[in-house]
């Protein structure tokens, strides 16, 4: 793996792990498209494992670093509640929506991971999911309320939405997103429940699978320096994109992104159907 694309990778996940546009199929659309022109690699399977692990806990530190304080003020009302009997309070509740759709997304992950695994080889798939994901967020704007509050129903079906995102493709952030507004929430709780839900999935998703695959003797043969690059831009990058995208989600609509998803899956369809009958 050279340099250059772990700078590229570590951007591109920093950026699009949050915006709704599906990391996965960005990922894979321009490691692909990097191996086309650069005719260079991931040195195999493990290095590809170990960096994704990396990127990934980079986003999750972006998320825990810029929602410090909300995170604190959640987990202190939490054992308060606990400890003075308090179930019906805020935080308490919000701890317990959040578990909820952790394990719902956990189960439908667990039943879906074998068979997504391989359409990270066909990008034209990749494509048709995506252009799918700009489907829903067109449709989700179509029906926004944006007057109701998080609930346990509607927790659920975040949760199914979150699992379903194990398809590249399907964006994480899109689908809660998108979910939460067909449900009459508005941008903004949508936005801050989506990213505070993610903080467990993504710990378990760049953890849990990939480490019980990882070997951990031949880190000594990755080129380290890159990924400590592409690991720091995944970081900053995500960070910031958290930031901006929080202050703008009240004043923006899912459309632009709807259509930037059509645009891209089609571009890249059409691209990967020209390159694969060369």
């Amino acid at each position: 793996m050279h340099t250059i694309q772990a700078i590229i990778t570590g951007a591109i996940q920093g950026l699009s792990e949050f915006l709704p546009i599906s990391s996965s199929a960005h990922i894979v659309f321009s490691n692909k498209l990097y191996n086309l022109a650069a005719n260079s690699g991931f040195i195999n399977h493990q290095e590809e494992i170990f960096f994704d692990i990396l990127v990934h806990l980079a986003t999750l530190l972006a998320v825990l670093i810029y929602f410090y304080k909300d995170i604190k003020t959640i987990l202190k009302g939490f054992f308060s509640s606990i400890k003075e009997k308090n179930y019906k309070n805020e935080n308490f509740l919000l701890c317990k929506y959040i578990l909820l759709t952790t394990i719902i997304t956990g189960i439908i992950g667990l039943a879906l991971k074998k068979p997504t695994e391989s359409l990270i080889l066909n990008p034209k798939i990749i494509c048709i999911l995506l252009f799918i994901t700009g489907l829903i967020l067109f449709f989700s704007e179509k029906m926004y309320k944006g007057s109701e509050k998080i609930s346990l129903k509607k927790a659920f079906f975040i949760g199914i939405a979150q699992g379903l995102a194990i398809f590249p493709g399907f964006s994480r952030s899109g689908l809660t997103l998108a979910c939460s507004l067909f449900q009459g929430m508005d941008r903004v709780s949508s936005a801050r429940f989506s990213f505070l839900a993610s903080i467990p999935v993504i710990l378990l998703a760049s953890l849990v699978y990939p480490l019980l695959e990882l070997d951990f003797a031949q880190i000594s043969h990755f080129n380290l320096k890159a990924m400590f690059l592409g690991t720091l831009t995944s970081f900053v990058v995500g960070y910031f994109c958290i930031k901006y995208f929080m202050k703008l989600i009240s004043r923006i609509s899912l459309k632009g992104f709807s259509y930037y998803c059509f645009f891209v899956s089609i571009i890249m369809f059409l691209l990967f159907q020209f390159y694969y009958h060369m």
